[in-house]
């Protein structure tokens, strides 16, 4: 049962247009002084969401940490991608900030099918985790721009993160509501969420299958169940508070089991994991 472990959510400050930049500013003057690692979220919509009707994970997971000892900051950004994250300068921002012994989660995929240099926000990659390129010329940043794959990101993500000191943590993106009602074999499949494994994989990163946590927790339900009681009537994307609640759930499930990776000590001592999923 998850409701043993989720909290209430606690809400970030407002995110700026889909093809703004990342302001240059410094970090939270909260953190200036800190004693305490960070753990970092990046990511999209469905990680933060501005939008009284919708919650993102990230909006809500500080609440199963012991923000005694660790912070938590969701830097992520509705509308991105994962090259957009970078391009818009929110990930250099968030490096800034960071230090040895903090901690990043990341996850994207859902924007990274869009098309590369559309005139609206020119935020898709190539598909797959190869190291091909492709040149474009960038509308909104009125310059060309050399486009890369998805599992190109994630890597440089990755190695950026331990370059600072951090630990990264690779997520997959969280599904949709499905097509079809969910049976306990899980068949249905995410290109995004299978390339992020395989980068995760390449590089010796701990990953966290949210895609897969997620759908075992629609099992034996349909469609139309799952909408009403984890989305909203607007989309099938963009999760409801509940929604939110059960996939901060399977990314805490998730993290208890990852015995190489330290943020599982962080957890709250009081959380009832054996009820998570």
């Amino acid at each position: 049962m998850l409701a043993m472990i989720c909290a209430r959510a606690q809400s970030d400050p407002a995110t700026a247009p889909a093809n703004q930049l990342a302001p240059h500013v410094a970090p939270d003057s909260s953190d200036t002084n800190r004693t305490v690692p960070v753990l970092f979220l990046i990511g999209d919509s469905t990680v933060h969401n501005d939008d009284p009707e919708f919650k993102g994970w990230g909006d809500v997971i500080a609440a199963f940490f012991d923000t005694n000892k660790i912070l938590v900051r969701n830097h992520a950004r509705p509308g991105r991608s994962s090259r957009t994250f970078q391009t818009q300068g929110w990930w250099s921002n968030l490096l800034t900030a960071a230090r040895p012994g903090d901690f990043v989660i990341i996850q994207f995929g859902h924007n990274d099918s869009s098309p590369l240099d559309d005139t609206n926000r020119a935020r898709g990659t190539l598909p797959g985790v190869g190291e091909e390129s492709k040149e474009v010329y960038n509308p909104l940043m009125k310059k060309p721009e050399v486009v890369r794959t998805y599992g190109w990101y994630i890597r440089k993500y990755i190695a950026d993160a331990r370059a600072k000191g951090m630990t990264p943590i690779v997520c997959s993106p969280v599904p949709r509501v499905p097509k079809q009602p969910i049976g306990s074999d899980i068949s249905e499949t995410n290109s995004y969420a299978d390339w992020a494994r395989q980068v995760a994989q390449q590089e010796n990163a701990p990953f966290i299958d949210l895609h897969r946590l997620v759908l075992q927790q629609y099992a034996g339900l349909t469609p139309e169940q799952i909408k009403a009681k984890y989305f909203t009537p607007r989309d099938n994307t963009h999760t409801s508070a509940a929604g939110a609640q059960l996939n901060a759930a399977c990314v805490v499930k998730a993290l208890q089991q990852l015995e190489e990776c330290g943020l599982r000590h962080f957890l709250r001592a009081n959380l009832d994991i054996a009820d998570a999923p």
